[in-house]
């Protein structure tokens, strides 16, 4: 098989996926579309940016142009769920983008809107109904959409939905739609959660496993510089003033870090946006059309933008500071070198963070090569860091998943537990 109409995929929705540029499918796309066209439910392993959105999102639209019903009022016919606002949105453009000269309706919702909106879109019933699992079980419980009609459902990158605290949603989710359906689950990695999420939901699936969990792309260049954390922000500026044309994206840890970082580059006369939990949807929305459109080249983000972001030509991605689980630098570096583009990687690793930079070269498998400094041990390493945690009465970073503050997961996170001084629980 060497092109779509190989695959299956009826006549007009070959001329629409001519029409968008596409002439020779990927290898996510060449063994999932047949396995989904002949109504197998699926579990696909595949990194970032290898077109995983064409491959559930084409035969979903050929399946739906062949039953030929609509859809009921408030109703759905497929539901594609997806961690963050950006890949849901993203998903829906996609997805409309092949919908030319067809009846189907795709809907979007995510949280960081008004819900005021969406009920009214969605009175009327949708053949595609893509969201964020906090925003559609919020229009659940004001009764402005029922899943009992959607007969597909669709996890997009599962994992990072689990590492987002959205388990106990999905499981409820999963209970609302028709028991008689088609499932479909996407994960860029393969942790034990998700196998166990795929025996719950899925029923005899079939797996398409088309690159090793954590490989990254070939084209991507990566590298890292050794340096204090003081010195970072210094040593990016130079580097980002020395490509002047270059698109780029800078990685950090939390929301306040990632504003804060965006101001230096700024007052340093480079072109800054950044994107994180703290900007409203709008402000989301224009800051990745900025880059896109060049009226930006560098947009400081935290993981919320990891997955979800697809901006053609971002040349460079940097690692300000290392994502505390391995598995985010290779969404992260996955915005750059995509659709067989090249593209660098750089990551500033601090003598704090060298455990958890040789926790991403195990992931990956490669010894990412060193531009600059010098290898802190790993012992010293571990000693400044104790050192420097106790000095800060003991506060350890954010966990890189729940520092991207996304809105759409609020529900999903535990308040802790408030203790009186001494460190006694309140009597009762």
């Amino acid at each position: 098989m060497t092109d779509f109409q190989s695959l299956g995929l009826s006549d007009g929705l070959l001329s629409a996926i001519s029409e968008n540029g596409y002439d020779t499918p990927t290898p996510i796309q060449k063994q999932s579309i047949p396995l989904i066209l002949q109504g197998r439910d699926l579990m696909g392993l595949a990194q970032t940016g290898t077109g995983k959105t064409a491959a559930f999102g084409l035969p979903l639209i050929d399946r739906l142009l062949e039953e030929g019903r609509r859809p009921a009022a408030k109703g759905t016919r497929a539901l594609i769920l997806a961690p963050t606002r950006e890949l849901v949105n993203q998903i829906a453009k996609s997805l409309v983008s092949f919908l030319k000269d067809t009846p189907l309706r795709v809907t979007s919702v995510v949280g960081g809107v008004s819900i005021n909106g969406q009920v009214k879109r969605l009175s009327r019933g949708t053949d595609i109904l893509v969201a964020t699992p906090g925003r559609l079980l919020d229009l659940v419980d004001r009764d402005a959409v029922k899943l009992a009609t959607a007969s597909y459902l669709v996890l997009d990158e599962a994992d990072q939905m689990l590492d987002l605290g959205f388990i106990h949603a999905l499981r409820r989710i999963a209970g609302l739609v028709a028991r008689e359906r088609q499932t479909l689950l996407f994960s860029a990695t393969m942790p034990k959660q998700i196998d166990e999420l795929a025996k719950s939901y899925l029923k005899n699936p079939a797996r398409v496993e088309v690159a090793p969990a954590g490989k990254t792309a070939d084209k991507i260049a990566q590298s890292v510089h050794f340096m204090d954390q003081k010195a970072k922000t210094d040593f990016l500026i130079r580097q980002l003033q020395d490509k002047p044309d270059g698109v780029s994206l800078v990685f950090c840890r939390t929301k306040h870090g990632a504003e804060r970082l965006m101001r230096k580059l700024s007052q340093n006369g480079l072109s800054a946006g950044s994107i994180h939990g703290n900007k409203s949807q709008g402000q989301r929305e224009r800051a990745i059309r900025g880059l896109r459109e060049g009226e930006i080249n560098v947009l400081v983000a935290t993981d919320v933008a990891a997955r979800g972001i697809d901006i053609p030509g971002v040349s460079h991605v940097y690692n300000f500071e290392l994502p505390e689980v391995a598995e985010a630098y290779v969404h992260r570096i996955g915005r750059t070198a995509r659709a067989g583009a090249e593209g660098e990687a750089v990551a500033l690793c601090a003598p704090e963070e060298i455990a958890l930079f040789r926790q991403i070269e195990k992931l990956i498998g490669i010894e990412i090569a060193v531009a600059s400094g010098d290898v802190p041990p790993m012992a010293a390493a571990a000693s400044r860091q104790k050192r420097g945690n106790g000095a800060r009465g003991g506060n350890k970073p954010a966990r890189a998943q729940s520092s991207s503050g996304s809105n759409d997961n609020s529900a999903q996170a535990k308040k802790p537990r408030r203790r009186r001084p001494n460190g006694r629980k309140k009597a009762a």
